[in-house]
């Protein structure tokens, strides 16, 4: 009887070290996993926060969406350049979040969306601007990196229908099933700080970003609110570090980051839907998306070198481009016209037309 007493004595307390060892992200109770949270320190959501469709549908009416004649490369110049440069080392933007990187022999995907809108089935934002490439149309891809569930950054219609399910995947925490449904043989889930070794020049770290998760309304399962991780990568790849934040807000995780990773080359960082005024009523703020001031703020937090801007030109999302500059213009004339602000040069950010490609040493250098 002792021996029970003592036993279970153990046991409760190895639970107690086990819990206490857990990171601040991962919330359990009695033991059991809650649910994913930003970092410690982080912004955290107004409890009494309520959205509403109808008062941003409404003020959508008013956003024109001005469309930059160079704005979209014709997908015949893309295709003769990823033949151009298929022996260079390059990022191309598709659109939104999604890039192409090709890194030596390795070539990544990130955040991989071509489908005609930001939601299930039929729902959801529909896109304004065409993808720069249809999948058929990819070059053949080692990597996809994927941040987290939402619908701009995550479709089903494209993992179903992607054409290179030998790709080896890279995902935060319980973000796997979508890919694993659909015939993805080599699908890793990560934690904030893992590091997965690609290859002798080009290694992916899964770092924190401010932001949240959800797929689903149910109660259950990885679409849930927050029950699977989001996150940014950094990929460093011969020493150069290229860290694409994807979704995230302004917070205290990018000062820690630039001590931790000690700076890094290019950042891409989002400066789309940060305008929710007329539903919060505060200009340019979401703790969620950084407007671009925030963009400028965190790259200069984390010491990246370059900035280039991704998160806009799709869907709108966000309120910005209700002034005469419309949607595209206002987040990237506001980068260039505050850049020395955050001590940047108007060279030092580098903006993408959908379709761009550009080599990396020539975005580096």
């Amino acid at each position: 009887m002792r021996l029970l007493f003592y036993f279970v004595i153990l046991n409760i307390l190895l639970s107690i070290k086990v819990m206490a060892e857990k990171p601040y992200h991962h919330i359990y109770e009695n033991g059991k996993f809650i649910k994913f949270r930003n970092y410690e320190g982080a912004p955290v959501r107004d409890k009494n926060f309520k959205w509403s469709y109808k008062k941003f549908n409404e003020a959508k009416k008013n956003i024109n969406v001005i469309i930059p004649k160079d704005f979209i490369v014709p997908r015949e110049i893309v295709q003769k350049n990823l033949q151009k440069y298929k022996n260079d080392d390059f990022i191309l933007w598709i659109n939104h979040a999604s890039f192409i990187f090709k890194l030596g022999d390795t070539t990544i995907v990130s955040d991989l969306i071509t489908a005609p809108n930001a939601g299930p089935l039929f729902l959801g934002p529909r896109r304004y601007t065409p993808p720069a490439l249809k999948l058929d149309q990819l070059p053949k891809i080692d990597l996809w990196i994927n941040s987290h569930l939402h619908y701009d950054h995550l479709s089903v219609s494209d993992i179903r229908n992607f054409p290179y399910k030998s790709a080896k995947v890279l995902v935060p925490l319980k973000n796997g099933s979508y890919f694993k449904k659909n015939n993805f043989q080599d699908v890793n889930e990560l934690d904030w700080f893992e590091t997965v070794k690609i290859n002798k020049d080009l290694s992916v770290t899964l770092a924190p970003s401010q932001h949240w998760n959800k797929r689903s309304i149910l109660p259950f399962g990885p679409g849930a609110t927050d029950k699977a991780l989001w996150g940014s990568f950094l990929i460093n790849y011969k020493g150069k570090k290229i860290f694409f934040t994807c979704d995230t807000g302004y917070s205290n995780i990018y000062k820690m980051m630039g001590q931790k990773f000690g700076g890094v080359d290019v950042i891409l960082i989002n400066t789309g839907a940060y305008d929710f005024e007329v539903i919060t009523g505060k200009k340019d703020f979401s703790i969620f998306h950084t407007n671009p001031e925030e963009a400028l703020q965190a790259a200069k937090d984390i010491k990246a070198k370059k900035v280039i801007p991704m998160h806009y030109g799709s869907f709108l999302l966000g309120l910005e481009g209700r002034n005469s500059e419309g949607p595209i213009n206002e987040p990237r004339n506001r980068l260039l016209r505050n850049a020395k602000n955050y001590g940047y040069t108007k060279q030092d950010i580098k903006i993408f037309n959908i379709g761009q490609i550009s080599k990396l040493d020539d975005l580096l250098n």
